[in-house]
């Protein structure tokens, strides 16, 4: 019996492979949280054997418990020297303790005598081996056939033959690679169907994926046509993150396949979070957005000049093959752009704001959010910083303290000797001046030290928020050292998490911009709750 259609992203693994395109233990977690509550169904951790970082996030993962998706691990088969209970790749993927195991095995016969150096029989006995030692101990059980489409092409029957012995050791989905990403639709459908015939004449009812890599430009298109073909998995990275030119894009997958072949899936009754989730990603890996890019693209549903923007005032659908909010982005006219109010009541609602479509209060929040948005300014990954310019604009933000000034030095004592960074801050709270000083390791280090020895007297509960990321993004590089720079600030104070930003031409005068919108989101949750249960006391 098949299984229904489910998504498999390989972010955390995979993606990583890109060029650029680093993460911290810490990134992965909230990704992983992130992609759970999207609704993709299975999240490939890592490979736990192969470094200490997919070790502890294999580890941490375990104080959580996801709501929809289900984590792997992923690694190869044993090594042919190696028995099955004696391998270390294989312990290592049981040590992970998750759900889900995928392991990857040759295909491709090329790659059996030059990379494993070892006959094809035992190609196929150590294929078995792995599935069966692992069967009884995970969930579920995938078999990634590594380089199966060049397999196929230049030995059909050994790569058949492989399959069918991962399928009879108990893998529950084989996932067809195209790991060079070479093959193009015209052939993806062709194999597809004969895979699909050689288990029907066996009488054998199989579940295949699809694991495409995007060197030909065509890895979403592939991985349509497989689904297209039978395949019930689909595997890919959030933006297309991947070795080489990347893998499937699944921020163009899931859509296409939601909207566009009519398939139901967990993914698809999300896909008004679609863009937020793709740029979140983006914001954790310290890399820019790509404004072209279908689907969540800033430029996705960017309409320019004369007879075009007068059609699409008209009627949308003249230049739109979906509607923006399908997918959580906005249409935006960019010579007098009127678009953007849904995203703006779509978060007040989600901050339980109280905002009406035609409150001028939203028309002077989306002017406000556009000027600061020009300015470099973004708000995925820093939703509090959106949600103080929100309760600004309406006048319901309380002033928890007012800057009056800060000085910050950096000095050496000698060349070879160690940096040191003081900051002074002089600030007023509740009609009271503070001035205080701290050291730091690092003017930017400094200045949070100085602004929470001002304010702790006053409120204690800033010692309990910490800073768990800071990254700084560079605007307009070709400014050199005058350019702009963003600065993304996540703090937690162990119950929450919440994201601030700030821009300008100086790196500390934008940190200093997300610290106190750090601390001031801080107090604001801690005075809501406080007045939550006075109410229910009352």
């Amino acid at each position: 019996m098949t299984q229904a259609l489910t998504i498999y992203d390989t972010t955390l693994r995979d993606g990583t492979q890109a060029e650029n395109f680093n993460l911290s233990v810490e990134d992965k977690l909230r990704i992983t949280l992130k992609l759970d509550e999207f609704g993709v169904d299975f999240i490939e951790g890592g490979w736990p054997g192969s470094n200490p970082t997919s070790v502890q996030f294999f580890q941490e993962m375990q104080s959580y418990t996801l709501k929809h998706a289900k984590l792997s691990a992923f690694g190869s088969t044993r090594l042919f020297a190696n028995p099955a209970p004696q391998d270390a790749n294989l312990l290592a993927l049981l040590a992970a303790k998750t759900p889900c195991v995928t392991i990857f095995g040759k295909t491709w016969d090329i790659h059996v005598d030059v990379a494993l150096r070892i006959s094809l029989d035992d190609n196929l006995t150590i294929i078995d081996d792995s599935l069966r030692f692992l069967r009884p101990h995970v969930e579920q059980l995938f078999y990634d056939a590594e380089h199966f489409f060049n397999g196929f092409k230049a030995n059909k029957d050994y790569a058949l033959a492989t399959i069918e012995k991962a399928h009879l050791a108990g893998a529950d989905c084989l996932v067809l690679c195209d790991t060079n990403g070479g093959t193009l639709p015209t052939e993806i459908g062709l194999i597809m169907d004969e895979v699909r015939g050689f288990f029907k004449g066996k009488g054998l009812a199989v579940n295949l994926g699809v694991h495409a890599h995007n060197d030909s430009e065509t890895a979403v298109a592939n991985s349509l046509v497989a689904v297209a073909h039978g395949a019930c998995q689909v595997q890919g990275t959030i933006n297309g993150f991947g070795e080489r030119c990347g893998n499937a894009n699944l921020t163009s997958i899931i859509p296409a396949l939601a909207l566009k072949m009519n398939y139901s899936f967990a993914a698809a009754r999300q896909l008004a979070k679609l863009t937020e989730v793709a740029r979140f990603v983006n914001e954790l890996a310290n890399l820019p957005h790509n404004k072209y890019q279908p689907y969540v693209g800033r430029a996705a549903f960017a309409h320019k000049g004369g007879i075009h923007v007068a059609a699409v005032k008209r009627n949308p659908l003249t230049y739109e093959h979906i509607t923006p909010e399908q997918v959580g982005n906005v249409r935006r006219i960019l010579i007098s752009d009127q678009s953007g109010k849904s995203n703006v009541l779509h978060k007040a609602k989600k901050f339980g704001l109280d905002l009406e479509s035609t409150d001028p209060l939203v028309t002077t929040i989306l002017k406000r959010l556009k000027e600061l948005e020009n300015q470099g300014f973004q708000y995925e990954g820093a939703e509090a910083s959106f949600e103080l310019l929100m309760r600004r604009a309406m006048g319901t933000l309380p002033s928890f303290f007012e800057l009056k000034g800060f000085t910050v030095l950096n000095h050496k004592d000698t060349p070879d000797g160690a940096t040191k960074a003081e900051a002074t801050i002089q600030l007023e709270v509740g009609g009271e001046t503070v001035h205080t000083a701290a050291m730091g390791e690092g003017p930017v280090n400094a200045l949070d030290n100085a602004l929470r020895k001002a304010l702790t007297c006053f409120y204690p509960q800033v010692a309990t928020v910490s800073l768990s990321d800071y990254k700084v993004r560079v605007l307009a590089s070709e400014h050199g050292t005058g350019a702009q720079v963003r600065v993304l600030i996540e703090s937690t104070d162990t119950k929450s998490q919440w994201g601030t930003v700030g821009v300008s031409h100086d790196i500390i005068e934008a940190s200093w911009q997300a610290l106190v919108d750090s601390i001031s989101y801080k107090l604001l949750k801690d005075k809501q709750s406080q007045q939550e249960a006075k109410n229910q006391g009352c």
